[in-house]
């Protein structure tokens, strides 16, 4: 069947976590709700271990397979913070608390994974040992990294690590993955110019940083047209430019912000070293100073190929046809911390279909919990083909 049937019987009590989630969302590490329902849920399973405080706020289940755990490790992650959008869903669910809400789908990916733990506790229908991964600060605060700092992947030895995310616009049902760069490396820049302030009537008498900033600006974005080759990917935004305080006045600084998207290391490394040498160059040429604080946030998020294409055979099943599995799906320049997860196990992540809903980080998106059945049972079938039962 390529729905896991029972999970016919779960549906409600996992919609029910789901949007009990969804209204209370929490921000980064402060998933102290989240967290405590996710350890009492996974206690309630009658699971093998559970562990918290991993990453800070992290929770860990452990399911050992009938052959008491020897063997091959799986690791699944969902993540589980929310963004700080004020909703606009008008959903009986929404979020009680303005300024927080669970825009990107995490609230679906929790309670997925707690739908795919109860029924492994339950029918331990696998050789091995699954270890249910329940992360915080996916938006920004690389729970990811924090977790494995913990001992994630060494202290339960896990061999391989999966992922799953929902994908607005792509109908339930149907999955989408690569191998290789799926998701972009998310890296933040700041850039302060350093002129000399003075009458705006006499701008000759003026180091202007604004005049600086505006060809720093431009310059930029030749660095994707002619310094990057036309076929790898990247992007250079600048989102901020502060500058000045009266109509009459030079200011003595600007300040320009931004983000730089990339598919690969070598383009990542080539895009800090290009900016440094324009930034510097540029405000020189003007009789100005400049200093270039590049911060390098998540990876590229890389999926590998043997687990790609496993995990592509295990969505077919589960979708019913080839046809609903796009095993070549263009990478997104969006950015994910189950990056730093690949970095330290093979695995693969992959995209789940959505529906005709809110494109996520959206104040009126809402997960769909038409995808519930579907997702969880990627994981179940995914988990019971990766450790099969021992004849």
């Amino acid at each position: 069947m390529p729905i896991v049937n029972r999970l016919a019987e779960f549906h409600d009590e996992i919609t029910a976590w789901r949007r009990d989630f969804h209204e209370n969302p929490e921000i980064l590490y402060e998933v102290h709700r989240t967290s405590a329902r996710v350890a009492e849920l996974l206690e309630g399973f009658g699971i093998d271990e559970v562990a918290t405080g991993i990453g800070r706020t992290g929770v860990v289940g452990v399911i050992k397979g009938r052959n008491g755990g020897s063997g091959k490790t799986i690791g699944l992650r969902a993540d589980m913070d929310a963004l700080p959008l004020t909703e606009t869903s008008g959903k009986p669910w929404a979020s009680k608390h303005p300024g927080k809400m669970h825009a990107c789908g995490h609230d679906g990916h929790t309670a997925m994974l707690l739908g795919t733990a109860k029924y492994l506790a339950e029918t331990r229908n696998f050789d091995g040992t699954v270890v249910v991964i329940f992360q915080p600060a996916e938006e920004g605060g690389a729970g990811a990294k924090a977790m494995i700092d913990d001992g994630l992947m060494t202290r339960w030895g896990i061999d391989e690590v999966y992922g799953l995310h929902n994908m607005p616009g792509l109908p339930v049902g149907e999955f989408a993955i690569r191998p290789g760069p799926l998701m972009a490396a998310t890296d933040e820049f700041e850039i302060t110019i350093t002129g000399q302030g003075g009458h705006a009537a006499r701008p000759y008498e003026t180091i202007d940083p604004i005049v600086a900033g505006a060809q720093v600006v431009n310059a930029l974005q030749s660095i994707v047209s002619r310094n990057a080759n036309a076929l790898d990917a990247a992007v250079i935004s600048v989102t901020v430019f502060e500058a000045g305080s009266a109509f009459n006045i030079v200011p003595e600084t600007a300040k320009l912000r931004g983000t730089v998207r990339t598919l690969s290391n070598e383009v990542r490394e080539m895009v800090e070293e290009r900016m440094k040498t324009m930034v510097e160059g540029i405000c020189a040429a003007h009789g100005a100073t400049a200093t270039l604080n590049y911060h390098k946030g998540y990876p590229v998020t890389s999926n590998h190929a043997d687990q790609t294409d496993f995990a592509a055979s295990v969505a077919r099943e589960v979708a019913g046809s080839e046809a609903k599995v796009n095993s070549d799906v263009t990478p997104t320049m969006g950015g994910e911390d189950f990056s730093f997860m690949l970095e330290e196990r093979p695995g693969a992540f992959i995209f789940a279909g959505n529906g005709d809903t809110a494109k996520v980080h959206n104040p009126a998106y809402d997960f769909n919990d038409d995808l519930i059945p579907y997702g969880c049972s990627y994981f179940i079938r995914l988990v019971e083909k990766a450790l099969p039962v021992s004849a």
